[in-house]
């Protein structure tokens, strides 16, 4: 089967860019001929205001990329969408309604059902976590166009087939899609960290809804012995945080470590944790818990969308509330215990990727060959 993916690709960084990357390998290994059409100019800065590219790719990077599509340029994104006419199905990697017109043009392109390629939309994010006027207008017209929508939780299922009533929806876990690290040796990674202390982590983009400030008022009633570090690109800036760390009188116990972690700096921040803090007050899915379990550290996380869904309470983590001081500060008391901090950090098992794949790859694929509903 002849299969065009749209969306990120290395030289961009994060998730997106992984998954994509990782499902055209899985594919191409299962016999399709896959090619990625990416992007060369995402977003523009207003919108993404972090680091968009690196250097050095955070996996192995598919050869048959294409890097075509601006998001200045509509006619490039129609000569894609005609470029992509003769294939058997077309996968939209769908992060945000800012891609929703390249997207319906690129639909444009392939022509009209019931000849044109099937099309199936896959939703890290069915609306923003974050909204701007006209994000649930785009995103309801995208998924009410494409064949099949393919979404990472119930909660996201439940959201589209609103947005969208007649669509098709389909729920499978996101499998692991990991930026890759040399180190193997996590007893290694772990010489030096001192036994007296417990070592917090908070990884990744600093965003309001991912509750990094209520993490701090947790903090704050925390043993003194509980220390957090901060490791990840600060939207709009690190000023509010660092107020509230001085208000707080957190000054000696949080190290903010502000711009984006690339891959060969994972393993030694991991290595310095006993846990990674996930105090998300909405989410849809990370993999950020996956990634501490391949680094061997526990996680503790709210239960907000499917973040809980990886973590075995009391096994390999703990759980608490959204956006709850309170609940969360038992969960940092709990693992400032250091006997429940080593039974938890036993109890860690990294995900094998296989069978995750082989289950998230059947419904991509079974759908394409049923005539369209419409």
């Amino acid at each position: 089967m002849r299969i065009g993916l749209i969306g990120p690709a290395h030289p961009y960084k994060g998730g997106g860019a992984r998954h994509t990357t990782e499902l055209a390998h899985r594919l191409a290994a299962a016999g399709h001929d896959v090619v990625i059409e990416s992007w060369r100019a995402q977003y523009p800065r207003r919108l993404y205001p972090g680091q968009q590219t690196v250097d050095a790719a955070e996996g192995e990077p598919y050869p048959h990329t294409q890097h075509s599509l601006a998001w200045y340029r509509p006619d490039g994104w129609l000569a894609v969408g005609r470029r992509l006419a003769s294939a058997d199905l077309v996968v939209f990697a769908f992060l945000t309604p800012f891609q929703v017109p390249p997207y319906l043009t690129i639909l444009a392109g392939l022509g009209r059902p019931p000849g044109r390629p099937r099309t199936a939309a896959i939703c890290h994010n069915v609306l923003p976590h974050e909204r701007r006027p006209g994000d649930v207008a785009l995103t309801r017209t995208l998924l009410s166009r494409v064949d099949t929508v393919i979404t990472h939780s119930a909660g996201q299922a439940a959201q589209a087939r609103e947005l969208a009533p007649g669509a098709t929806v389909l729920t499978v876990p996101i499998p692991p899609h990991l930026p890759v690290t040399d180190s193997e040796d996590l007893d290694a990674e772990r010489a030096g960290v001192h036994a007296e202390q417990c070592n917090l982590l908070f990884f990744g983009i600093v965003r309001p809804y991912k509750g990094l400030d209520v993490l701090l008022r947790a903090l704050a009633g925390a043993p003194a012995h509980v220390t957090l570090t901060v490791a990840g690109e600060f939207w709009g800036g690190t000023q509010p945080t660092e107020q509230l760390i001085a208000e707080l009188g957190l000054r000696d116990r949080v190290t903010l470590r502000p711009g984006y972690v690339p891959a060969t700096g994972i393993p030694a921040l991991f290595a310095a944790a006993d846990a990674l803090v996930m105090p998300y007050r909405e989410a849809t899915a990370s993999q950020n818990a996956l990634l501490a379990f391949a680094h061997g550290v526990p996680v503790i996380t709210t239960t907000a969308g499917a973040l809980a869904e990886a973590v075995r309470d009391g096994v390999d983590g703990l759980t608490c509330a959204p956006d709850d001081v309170e609940d969360l500060l038992r969960a940092l008391k709990e693992i400032s215990d250091p006997q429940t901090a080593q039974r938890l950090r036993a109890g860690v098992r990294a995900w094998d990727p296989e069978p995750c794949w082989a289950v998230y790859l059947e419904p991509l694929l079974a759908g394409w060959s049923r005539e369209p509903a419409r």
